[in-house]
């Protein structure tokens, strides 16, 4: 694991671009000794020579190839974060001090920062106070609410955030070249993608990569949206917004799908034909919840005429399938999703006369993200699942 040490990695930077440990320590303000020093810790954590040393200079190895890249990416999210809050914290920000700017602002409060990071409690607040005083300025409003951070700190812990999600990638792409699988893929699931495309290029990957940690995280999309903007979650599957909720994120569609009724098998309005709004208004119904695009279609349906007025909001196909098993509610889920429970005999189509729009679904991700190999495997493999799911679909 490559150490977390952000003057150590600036180090690395500089040599990588002067050739030189004489011109990185002048950059960097630091004696020759511990630029020495700083890369052959690297180098021991990287599993293997960064450099060629040649008495034309340093040149950077294959390996320290992949570090570089992740490096220049990370201090290229971070400098203009610290440089908005003060130029000198570039020089003298540590990680340390901005893991507890970052547990600081999500907690606001110093002691339940401290106990999410399992420090002490004046050990967090001396973190921040240092980075106030070499930056001259406050970075949290004291209230009797809470610690609440200013633009300026919630820009930095983002940024900090993304760039020790950039590190955690270095770790997996270093991994590689030792034919190590290392590192988490960590996938933001919409309803639709957790029960087509998702398991299928799962169970594909599973094959090819036996031990990589993968962790599936379901929610709202307002909630994924967060988690993949700070690095938490790698990239988000479902379906996609128009239009884009934010500009850094872009959406990649893979397919479209329309939406569908269902019922429980021999439900009284299960054979019925044609069934339209007026008469789909007076049933209950199980549907997902508000500011979904599955629910904006939902309710359009109703908009010429009086809407349902017995509605059990979820995300959960699972529980909307006993409810509709054990009643004679109705719901409405996507195409793909009820196609999966139909053919298990689970649910039942209905024939309703509402002509649905068809609806992208796809992968959103962070603009400008780089996937790790792993990561990279996994996404085409969705892809492979999204196009199998479309030509089955006809």
């Amino acid at each position: 694991m490559i150490s977390r040490n952000l003057r150590h990695l600036r180090v690395f930077l500089a040599v990588a671009e002067t050739g030189s440990v004489t011109q990185a320590a002048d950059r960097c303000r630091v004696s020759q000794p511990a630029v020495t020093q700083a890369l052959n810790k690297l180098e021991q954590n990287a599993g293997g020579a960064l450099f060629d040393r040649t008495r034309r200079g340093f040149f950077t190895t294959a390996r320290g190839d992949v570090l570089l890249d992740r490096v220049r990416r990370a201090c290229a999210m971070l400098d203009a974060a610290l440089e908005d809050v003060s130029p000198r914290l570039v020089l003298t920000a540590t990680f340390a001090q901005l893991n507890a700017l970052i547990a600081v602002r999500e907690t606001e409060n110093y002691t339940l920062a401290a106990r999410r990071l399992n420090l002490a409690q004046p050990t967090v607040h001396r973190a921040v106070s240092q980075l106030e005083r070499e930056a001259g300025r406050a970075l949290f409003e004291r209230t009797s609410f809470g610690m609440i951070p200013t633009r300026q700190a919630r820009n930095l812990s983002l940024r900090a955030q993304l760039a020790l999600a950039e590190l955690d990638q270095a770790d997996a792409d270093l991994a590689e070249l030792d034919g190590r699988e290392v590192g988490r893929i960590v996938v933001g699931a919409l309803p639709l993608s957790r029960s087509v495309i998702l398991p299928r290029a799962l169970t594909r990957f599973r094959t090819r990569r036996p031990v990589q940690d993968i962790t599936v995280i379901d929610g709202l999309y307002s909630e994924l949206l967060s988690g993949l903007r700070r690095g938490d979650i790698d990239f988000i599957l479902g379906a996609l917004r128009d239009p884009l909720p934010i500009s850094d994120v872009v959406q990649e569609p893979l397919f479209s799908d329309r939406l569908t009724i269902v019922c429980r098998p021999g439900h009284p309005l299960a054979d019925c034909p044609g069934l339209t709004p007026a008469i789909l208004a007076r049933m209950a119904w199980v549907v997902a919840r508000k500011g979904t695009p599955t629910r904006a279609q939902f309710d359009a349906c109703f908009a010429d005429g009086a809407a349902p007025a017995s509605i059990i909001e979820t995300g959960s196909v699972l529980l909307l399938r006993e409810i509709l098993l054990g009643s004679d509610h109705l719901g409405c889920i996507s195409t793909a999703q009820a196609d999966a429970e139909i053919s298990k005999g689970l649910l039942a189509r209905m024939s309703v006369d509402v002509d649905w729009d068809r609806r992208p679904i796809g992968l959103t991700t962070r603009a400008g993200w780089v996937p790790t190999r792993g990561q990279a495997l996994l996404l085409d493999l969705i892809r492979e699942a999204a196009t199998e799911a479309r030509q089955e679909k006809g």
